[in-house]
């Protein structure tokens, strides 16, 4: 646990230091999530399955990594006495720095101005020569993401300062985003062809993509060195003598027995899928859709981070005063309203620009409270079970990972396009995309906080005595679905006993998860 000077006030240099230690996986992914399909559709002249498989491969990778670098944060303390959650940190960082410049560039020797679109037998060669760097990407990318969103439980204590300090490391995102969408409307727009800039995005704009991940990678190390050097890292002691104490600790079997675990997942899950999906398609939707010319694909996200940044600042009043589930619920709105209005706008040379961003408006201000308030949700089930938090979040992140690659590969294998051109069907399809999957996944989002509780599942861990506590068996139960709730030896009972799986020596409690929660209603 959090030694008790957790719940005082964080220094403003400490909250500063762990706001930046997300940017360079910020910077990364608005590219990855906003330009990967675009660039290998219309830089390299990928079809859309090879382009979606990639981006599959990443999703899955990011899954896989995610719950292991979770687990293993949880286990190991640190390397060097570095700490448990900065040494992940620091091996991310390596390998996102390393890896993520040869995603956005052609294949080396390979100018894509000058060859041919890849044929069926040059397709394995993309596959082969991408994926590598993609899988390291996302190996780094979770174990950035899983050790930095670990450390807020250890943090504080304080849970409106959880959600302040998801605030601020949101609102860094959203910095972070501002920065690459300008920087590629600058780009996009110095960009040209005998100093006439092109309309379209073709394959004379491989330098732009390339010369914009090489200054993302320098910016986020600068970022990185400093949450390494001004975040400091609590120890956390464990007392492995369980003859001589009671204590509370939450292992991953507790989790996997908690209802409420999965209702937060899919939470989080739903809210992913909205943000991430928008993300994804809006850069095709923007130039098939609407006929937009290229620089407006940096235009309009930077119009939703901007609007999204500054939703932030009231957000922690807003859940203060109303709760965390009634904010969460007006964002779904606010996204429901932006698909309808992206459905409404039609293509035409008089379409008025502003109503584009108006949509775009209405979109970040959902996606940047919906974000946060999940976020929040999450730190609020960990409560002070910090010696779990990276196996939580992990567990979090797998099924937003897997489920956006495999609902991107889906969406691209049911695209009406089958060659590396853009057809008349391209247009209604785009528009479906960003109207219906984004509502839908809104309602899926507000079914499932109906099922969040206010107070989270009670829990006693049995552990028999001399038997390793990661491999008992506990007794979850809350108000909603049972009554016990044992703290001592004297109820401790024969049915219970039974819960030991391993031998029938004499067993004790350890002690009972606290059953209430602060989620706010």
């Amino acid at each position: 646990m959090a030694d008790s000077g957790a719940s005082t006030p964080l220094p403003l240099g400490r909250k500063f230091s762990y706001g930046v230690g997300h940017v360079l996986n910020d910077l990364c992914a608005s590219m990855w999530f906003t330009y990967l399909l675009i660039f290998y559709h219309k830089v390299i002249g990928m079809n859309n399955v090879l382009a979606g498989t990639l981006l599959l491969i990443g999703q899955v990778a990011d899954a896989v990594a995610t719950p292991l670098v979770g687990y293993e944060s949880d286990r190991i303390n640190g390397f060097c006495n570095y700490g448990k959650r900065k040494s992940w940190h620091l091996i991310g960082c390596i390998c996102v720095a390393v890896s993520f410049s040869f995603i956005f560039s052609p294949v080396v020797g390979r100018d894509p101005m000058y060859y041919s679109l890849p044929s069926d037998s040059t397709t394995l060669q993309y596959l082969v020569y991408y994926a590598p760097f993609i899988v390291i990407f996302q190996f780094g990318w979770a174990s950035t993401q899983i050790s930095h969103l670990s450390l807020i439980p250890s943090l504080t204590t304080c849970q409106h300062d959880k959600v302040g300090l998801n605030s601020i490391r949101y609102a860094f995102t959203v910095i972070s985003n501002l920065t690459v969408y300008l920087l590629t409307w600058y780009l996009l727009s110095m960009d040209s062809n005998d100093g006439v800039a092109t309309q379209d995005v073709s394959p004379s704009d491989y330098q732009t993509f390339r010369n914009l991940a090489f200054i993302v990678i320098g910016t986020g190390v600068v970022f990185c060195i400093v949450f390494h050097v001004g975040t400091k890292e609590q120890s956390v002691e464990l007392d492995n003598d369980l003859s001589t104490s009671i204590r509370t600790k939450m292992y991953v079997m507790c989790w996997l027995k908690t209802p409420q675990f999965y209702m937060v997942a899919l939470l989080y899950m739903c809210t992913r899928l909205i943000v991430n999906l928008s993300q994804v398609y809006l850069s095709m939707y923007l130039t098939e859709t609407l006929s937009l010319t290229k620089t407006y694909i940096a235009i309009v996200p930077l119009v939703i981070y901007i609007s999204g940044f500054l939703v932030t600042f009231p957000l922690k009043l807003m859940s203060k005063k109303f709760g965390k589930k009634k904010t969460y619920v007006l964002g779904l709105l606010f996204v429901s309203g932006a698909s309808v209005w992206f459905y409404w706008l039609k293509a035409s040379v008089s379409i008025d620009h502003y109503l584009v961003m108006a949509a775009g408006a209405l979109n970040g201000i959902g996606g940047s409270t919906i974000l946060v308030l999940s976020l929040s949700l999450t730190a609020d089930l960990i409560d002070q079970n910090t010696e779990s938090a990276a196996f939580v979040y992990g567990a979090m992140s797998f099924t937003d990972k897997l489920s956006n690659g495999l609902a991107v590969q889906l969406i691209q294998v049911f695209h009406p396009c089958k060659t590396t051109s853009c057809c008349e069907a391209c247009s209604p399809f785009y528009r479906n995309i960003m109207t219906f999957v984004p509502i839908g996944f809104a309602v899926v989002a507000f079914v499932t906080l109906l099922f969040i509780r206010k107070r989270v599942t009670e829990y006693t861990l049995v552990v028999s005595e001399g038997v390793d506590p990661e491999v008992t068996s506990i007794q979850a139960n809350s108000s909603n679905y049972g009554s016990i709730n044992s703290n001592s030896n004297e109820n401790f009972d024969e049915e219970k006993k039974t819960l030991s799986p391993v031998r029938s020596r004499p067993s004790f409690i350890v002690g009972s998860m606290p059953d209430s929660s602060p989620y706010n209603s």
